[in-house]
C-alpha cells in the first residue's frame, strides 16, 4: 500500500521502517499521503489485545516501537498498546544450552523477548523500556526490572551486544547499535559505571566508523546525553551516499533522525526525573496462552500429514562429494570450480537461473578467520557466470549483528560485490514466506523462511570449515541458519537454539533444501569456534549436492568422527542425506589426502554423541 515503509524497495510494508520514517517526517506537510497512510497500515497490524505482529505472531518485538511512535508524537490512544507491553515480558528458558555458561549474568531477571515466551534480549528491552518511559510509565516495576536486565548483560569495559557477556568463558564483543539503545532506555538512571564505560565504547566506535548506522545512532545518543557531537555529525554527513535512493528507509530514516536538532530530541526523556532502578517485586515471567483448540487440531492434521510424507521420503539420489586442492586463495579458484562442478553438471544446470550464494557472515575481527573469505565468494560469483546464471544475488542474515551493511564493508565483502556489480539482500529483514516444517524437530509447525532464499532457482550454501562449540562443526547445513529471517526469530535466534541446535537445522534444510554446497576448506577454523578459535589451513574445497554427506566429509578433514555430530545423525534419520563413508562416493582427492586434526571446542563432549 502507499504510505508505509518496508525494509527494501519494492518490499511489502513492515512496522519497523514506518515507524522510524513517521518519526522521521514529524511535522512534515500534513498533505503527505504517505504519512496518513503509514499510521492507517500501523492501525490495521494492531490486534485487539492493543500488540503488534506481523508474518510470524509470535514475533511481538514491534509492539514497543508503535508504543514509543505514538507516545513520542503525542497521537493518543496507546493506553492499550501500553498495558500488553508490560505483559508481554520474556520468559526463563532453564534448557536453554547457553544459560548454564552465562554465569557471570542473573538470568532471574525479566525484560522483553523478540517472541512470546522466549529469552529476554537487549534490543526488544531496550524499546520497551524507553517506549514505556516516554508513556509515563517508567515507574512500573516491569521497566525497573528491564533496565536492571540492561546494566547487567552490559560489559564492564563498555558497550553491550544482543545480551550474552560470556559464551564458554569467553567474553563476548560489544555491537554499537544494542549500545546506543541501552543507553537511550537509561536516560537519567542514577550514575552507572557500565552506562560511562558504554558512552566511551559508543562513541570511540563511532569516531572509528564510516558506518551510518553506527555514526547516526551515536549522535542521537550524544544529544540525549548532552555530549558534543559536532564532529559526529559532520562524519555522518560524509557517511551519506550521493544517491540518497541507495538507502533503505530504514538507514535514511535513522540519518534524518539524527541530523534534524528536532527530530533526534524524539528520543530524549528531558521532562523525566532521575531514576533509581531496584525493583520492588520479582516479576513472573510471561506465559503465552495456549492456542485455541482449532489451532492445535490443524497442527494434529498437519503434523500427520508431514510424518506421512517423512515415510515415502526417500535419500538424495546421489552422495558424490568432490574434494580439490586449493593451496591458497591467490589460486586459479574459478578453473577449480568448473573441474569440480563437472561431476555435478549433468545432475545441475545453472544456465539461465538465478543463483543465491548464502556465504558464512556472522561477525567481523580482523585477526579471526569467521567468514566465508570474500575472495572465495569472489570465484563461485565468476564460476557462476560462467556457468551461465542469468542473476547472482549474495545473501546473508547474521545471527548477532542487524547491520549487516557494516558487516558487509568491514569484512571486505562489499568490495567484491561492487567490483563485480552483484547484489546483496539482508535475509534478516528479507520478506517472510511461511512454510510447512517438513521436519517437525523443533515442535514448530511453521517456519518463516527469507523469501529470496525459498525462491531461488538454485540456493548455494558457501559456509567456511569451522568447529563450533554449540553443533560440533558448522559447514554447509549450520549455514542455513541465515536463511532464518531475524524479523521472525530475533537476534541471535535463540529461540532455535533452545528447541535444539540439531533439530533446527535439520528442520530448516529439509523445508529449504540448497541444490548446491560448496565450502571454503582454504582455511578453516579450530579450537573454539565460531567466532573464537585459531585458523587452521587445510587447502580445500569441497562441493556436492547432498549437504549431509558434504559435512560428513567435511568432519572427516577436520577428524571429528560424523557418527559424534548430533544434526548429521539426525539429517541421516531424516533421509536428509548420507553420512555413512561407505555410502558416499568419493570424487577428486581422497580425504586422507587433506585430512587434519583439528582442536575442538572446550567442553564440546557434553555436545557430541557417545563414539560408536
Amino acid at each position: 500500500m502507499d504510505g508505509a515503509w518496508g525494509y527494501a524497495p519494492g518490499q511489502p510494508p513492515h512496522i519497523e521502517p514506518s515507524c522510524l520514517a513517521l518519526l522521521a517526517l514529524d511535522g512534515a506537510d500534513e498533505g503527505l499521503v504517505a504519512v496518513p497512510a503509514a499510521w492507517q497500515f500501523l492501525d490495521n497490524a494492531a490486534t485487539r489485545d492493543g500488540a503488534y505482529r506481523e508474518a510470524r505472531t509470535e514475533a511481538t518485538w514491534p509492539t514497543a516501537l508503535v508504543l514509543f511512535a505514538r507516545a513520542a508524537l503525542s497521537r493518543g490512544g496507546y493506553e492499550a498498546t501500553a498495558q500488553r507491553l508490560l505483559q508481554l515480558r520474556g520468559n526463563i528458558v532453564p534448557t536453554d544450552p547457553e544459560v548454564a555458561d552465562m554465569m557471570d549474568i542473573n538470568v532471574g531477571l525479566v525484560g522483553w523477548p523478540w517472541a512470546d515466551g522466549n529469552f529476554s534480549w537487549v534490543e526488544p528491552t531496550a524499546w520497551a523500556c524507553l517506549a514505556l518511559r516516554k508513556a509515563g510509565l517508567g515507574t512500573h516495576n516491569a521497566v525497573a526490572q528491564g533496565l536492571c536486565l540492561l546494566l547487567d548483560r552490559a560489559l564492564d569495559d563498555g558497550g553491550i551486544n544482543y545480551g550474552n557477556r560470556r559464551v564458554l568463558g569467553q567474553l563476548t564483543e560489544p555491537i554499537p547499535v544494542p549500545t546506543a539503545l541501552m543507553l537511550l532506555a537509561l536516560q537519567k538512571v542514577e550514575d552507572q559505571s557500565r552506562i560511562r564505560t558504554a558512552l566511551q565504547y559508543l562513541l570511540r566506535a563511532a569516531f572509528d566508523s564510516s558506518d551510518l548506522e553506527h555514526l547516526a545512532w551515536a549522535v542521537i545518543v550524544a544529544a540525549a546525553y548532552s555530549i558534543s557531537h559536532t564532529e559526529l555529525e559532520a562524519q555522518l554527513w560524509q557517511a551519506l551516499p550521493a544517491d540518497l535512493s541507495r538507502l533503505s528507509s530504514r538507514r535514511l530514516a535513522l540519518a534524518i533522525l539524527a541530523l534534524d536538532p528536532d527530530k533526534r530530541a524524539l528520543f530524549r526523556l528531558d521532562d523525566l526525573p532521575s531514576l533509581a532502578i531496584a525493583p520492588n517485586e520479582k516479576a513472573a515471567p510471561y506465559e503465552p496462552k495456549a492456542p485455541p483448540i482449532w489451532q492445535r487440531v490443524v497442527s494434529g492434521i498437519r503434523r500427520v500429514l508431514v510424518r506421512g510424507l517423512e515415510a515415502v521420503r526417500s535419500f538424495p539420489d546421489s552422495s558424490a562429494v568432490h574434494i580439490a586442492d586449493a593451496p591458497t586463495y591467490d589460486a586459479d579458484l574459478v578453473s577449480i570450480l568448473k573441474q569440480q562442478f563437472a561431476h555435478f553438471r549433468g545432475a545441475i544446470s545453472l544456465a539461465e537461473k538465478r543463483v543465491v550464494l548464502k556465504p558464512n557472515l556472522v561477525e567481523y575481527q580482523r585477526s579471526k578467520v569467521i567468514n566465508t573469505d570474500p575472495r572465495f565468494v569472489a570465484a563461485v560469483i565468476e564460476f557462476c557466470r560462467a556457468e551461465g546464471a542469468s542473476e547472482v544475488v549474495v545473501a546473508e542474515g547474521p545471527g548477532h549483528w542487524r547491520n549487516v551493511e557494516f558487516l558487509v564493508e568491514a569484512s571486505g565483502l562489499g568490495e567484491v560485490l561492487r567490483r563485480l556489480d552483484v547484489p546483496f539482500v539482508d535475509l534478516n529483514h528479507d520478506e517472510p514466506v511461511k512454510l510447512v516444517n517438513l521436519g517437525q524437530c523443533t515442535g514448530l509447525d511453521q517456519l518463516f523462511l527469507a523469501e529470496t532464499a525459498v525462491h531461488a532457482d538454485v540456493l548455494i550454501s558457501l559456509p567456511k570449515l569451522k568447529t563450533h562449540h554449540w553443533a560440533g562443526a558448522t559447514l554447509s547445513l549450520k549455514n542455513l541458519f541465515g536463511i532464518v529471517p531475524g524479523t521472525c526469530y530475533g537476534w541471535p535466534k535463540n529461540e532455535l537454539h533452545w528447541r535444539g541446535i540439531s533439530n533446527s537445522i535439520v528442520d530448516i534444510a529439509l523445508s529449504c533444501t540448497p541444490q548446491l554446497a560448496i565450502v571454503d576448506a582454504i582455511v578453516g577454523m579450530e579450537g573454539d569456534g565460531p567466532l573464537n578459535g585459531s585458523e587452521k589451513h587445510v587447502g580445500a574445497i569441497v562441493m556436492g549436492r547432498d549437504l549431509a554427506a558434504v559435512d560428513a566429509t567435511c568432519c572427516r578433514l577436520m577428524g571429528l568422527d560424523p557418527r559424534r555430530v548430533p544434526y548429521l545423525v539426525l539429517a541421516e534419520q531424516k533421509k536428509l542425506g548420507r553420512i555413512t563413508e561407505e555410502q558416499i562416493p568419493q570424487l577428486g582427492l581422497s580425504i586422507s589426502k587433506k585430512a587434519q586434526t583439528f582442536l575442538l571446542p572446550p567442553k564440546i563432549d557434553r555436545q557430541l554423541l557417545a563414539s560408536a
